[in-house]
């Protein structure tokens, strides 16, 4: 893939679309090479590709960061906790993942209550959907779900006086996250993950045909 043609409108789809479960890739390889990019081509196209392939470590280190930030204030850790599981809501594999685990577990003492979390059905029409399907947690449309944890979070952050030192470690961990992207050179499994993921798009867009 040439990540220099990639748009960040781009990248911020593939990054809502694609799975988040899988692990933090190895510290010895998140930390292995570093090298200044000789221009800025090679840059932007760098930066998107390691922002794309170590999106779950860039996580892990962002939540570490607001950690110790807020670590004498738990009701901040908390609005913290709530603030990165709303973003979390964002991604469709996340968000699926979530609502069947959670349907799973209610199922198991009310069948009935189960069957009316269960997302709507979309139309179909000539074997196609006659519509993208909306992503629905618990029976409710995502955005529900992001609008009441973003609002409550935003309520623990000013009753925690935090917002200031949120501020803070949210751009310390912003900062961190795009110098270590500008630096760490891709390397031949961040090259293979993404002919991978190229092929899957590729196949899930012919089999919708």
């Amino acid at each position: 893939m040439d990540w220099s043609n990639v748009t960040a409108e781009d990248l911020m789809e593939a990054l809502r679309e694609v799975d988040w479960s899988s692990p933090p890739r190895p510290l010895s390889e998140f930390f292995s090479r570093f090298a200044v990019p000789n221009s800025y081509s090679k840059w932007n196209s760098r930066l998107k590709c390691n922002l794309y392939y170590y999106r779950t470590n860039y996580f892990i280190m962002f939540a570490f960061i607001l950690g110790l930030g807020f670590f004498r204030r738990p009701l901040a850790v908390v609005a913290a906790l709530l603030t990165a599981l709303s973003i979390a809501f964002l991604n469709d594999s996340f968000a699926g993942t979530f609502s069947e685990k959670v349907t799973r577990t209610v199922r198991q003492f009310s069948p009935h209550l189960a069957a009316k979390m269960r997302p709507p059905h979309t139309p179909v029409i000539r074997g196609r959907p006659s519509a993208k399907r909306a992503i629905h947690i618990c029976g409710q449309p995502r955005w529900v779900f992001f609008s009441i944890l973003a609002t409550v979070s935003f309520i623990l952050w000013f009753l925690s006086c935090g917002l200031i030192t949120f501020l803070l470690a949210f751009v310390v961990g912003l900062l961190v996250t795009l110098l270590h992207a500008s630096l760490r050179t891709p390397n031949l499994k961040a090259r293979l993950n993404t002919f991978r993921e190229e092929f899957r798009a590729v196949w899930r867009n012919h089999s919708e045909l």
